[in-house]
């Protein structure tokens, strides 16, 4: 049980490097600085690599839409990082897609 939750930590995890990646890329064509293009590729590649181990230890039917997550996490990264409105509309939205992937954790 114990070694379960640590893999469904591993799946917030994944999708977060995947977000992550994308809130760099967007920084590089702000700014045109190489380092944030690297670290993208880096997180990208990390969220991918974390992807292919939970494949192989978790249902596919619960790995693959835990990818859905980066909704949350693109979400809370346009609020803080680039200061993008956030309406109720889009939090009810995400919302329901953690509902959803609650269901499929129970």
């Amino acid at each position: 049980m114990k070694n379960e939750w640590i893999l469904y930590a591993l799946l917030l995890v994944m999708t977060l490097f995947g977000s992550l990646g994308s809130v760099l890329f967007k920084a590089f064509t702000a700014n045109k600085q190489l380092k944030l293009l690297l670290a993208g590729f880096i997180s990208y590649g990390l969220g991918a690599l974390l992807n292919i181990y939970l494949l192989g230890q978790l249902p596919y039917t619960l790995v693959m839409p835990a990818n859905a997550l980066t909704f949350l996490w693109a979400l809370i990264f346009a609020k803080l990082v680039f200061k993008e409105t956030v309406g109720i509309e889009k939090i009810a939205g995400v919302a329901f897609i953690i509902s959803g992937l609650l269901l499929l954790v129970w």
